[in-house]
């Protein structure tokens, strides 16, 4: 049975309206990424980082993703990996957590229901 393609789910730190996919053979997204040019500390906690230094950065990463080009495609990398660490997409890991659950649970959703519509076409 086919599924549909993941969608990237919206947040509200993140901007809903992004540059759509590349489909074009230029090289790598990441060679495009806003983040190449900043510093990768701001992406990714040093050990034992306080609390309120760790929202700080994050959302200072946040802001960086927020301009970016390709944000969709970082996204798309960091839940599909995925990746543990780090601020990808403008998604922390905990919202990435938190993304991947709900699309696991629609998955689930999907396929129960289309189970279900196949059950009642092939009973009528």
């Amino acid at each position: 049975m086919l599924q549909p393609p993941h969608q990237p789910l919206p947040f509200a730190a993140v901007p809903a309206q992004r540059t759509p996919a590349r489909e074009d053979d230029a090289g790598p997204w990441h060679s495009d990424a806003a983040c190449r040019r900043d510093e990768a500390g701001l992406f990714f906690a040093p050990s034992k980082e306080p609390t309120a230094a760790r929202l700080a950065r994050e959302e200072a990463a946040k802001r960086v993703c927020a301009r970016c080009p390709v944000m969709v495609e970082c996204q798309e990398h960091a839940l599909m990996q995925p990746e543990p660490y780090g601020v990808w997409g403008g998604l922390t890991a905990a919202e990435r957590r938190v993304a991947l659950a709900r699309r696991r649970r629609r998955d689930i959703e999907l396929t129960a229901a289309a189970t279900t519509a196949e059950h009642i076409a092939a009973a009528g």
